[in-house]
């Protein structure tokens, strides 16, 4: 299945190669606010960030909705990990282990993050982006727009909302250009801003 939008080809993601998703998750999003607020120190954070997304990424395999693009060559340029909460689905298996193992001294903090997006979360039945992750070399090129207006048609037609969190202005900025609005704004101790936005469908 595929959608071209200026000229950019977005696919729904099938074989899964979890390995080829994690590896751009972690290149696209190592060195980010909440990453660098997790995980101060550079070189621990490059070398822990690969198996703390491989967590996430097995999970929306799982129970999710994965869409990609990639390049001539083939290579996966950008990602997006979609989660149907419009019915229940169960929690990452195993998940405070494998956090611990991940994510090292992070850990606690970790779960600081963790409650504080679920206090925001909306309860409504709704698609959550998780996670759009676009390659450093790859982005300001449409990419991330296009991954979004793929799963926003969908979501257009059947009447369902999205929800996702911002985790920069330039993030921000993108999706209020794409039809969200800014519910809230989520603190973190000692840490940057996310933005908690929504987006109720298109007719």
């Amino acid at each position: 299945m595929t959608h071209a939008i200026q000229e950019l080809v977005v696919r729904h993601v099938s074989p899964l190669d979890t390995a080829e998703i994690t590896e751009l998750v972690a290149d696209a999003m190592w060195d980010g606010p909440v990453a660098r607020w997790l995980l101060p120190d550079p070189m621990a954070r490059r070398q822990h960030s690969p198996r703390y997304f491989e967590i996430f990424v097995e999970y929306a395999v799982q129970y999710g909705e994965v869409y990609g693009m990639t390049d001539e060559s083939g290579r996966m340029d950008g990602v997006a990990l979609w989660f149907p909460l419009t019915s229940l689905i169960p929690p990452p298996a195993d998940y405070d282990r494998r956090v611990k193992e991940a994510a090292a001294e992070a850990a606690d903090r970790v779960h600081l993050l963790d409650a504080a997006l679920e206090a925001e979360h909306p309860i409504e039945p709704h698609h959550y982006l998780a996670f759009l992750a676009v390659r450093p070399s790859r982005q300001n090129r449409g990419v991330g727009g296009a991954l979004l207006d793929r799963h926003h048609a969908r979501l257009d037609r059947a009447g369902i909302p999205a929800y996702l969190e911002a985790n920069d202005p330039r993030n921000r900025d993108l999706y209020l250009r794409h039809g969200y609005r800014v519910r809230s704004v989520i603190d973190l101790p000692d840490g940057p801003p996310l933005w908690s936005m929504w987006r109720e469908p298109m007719a």
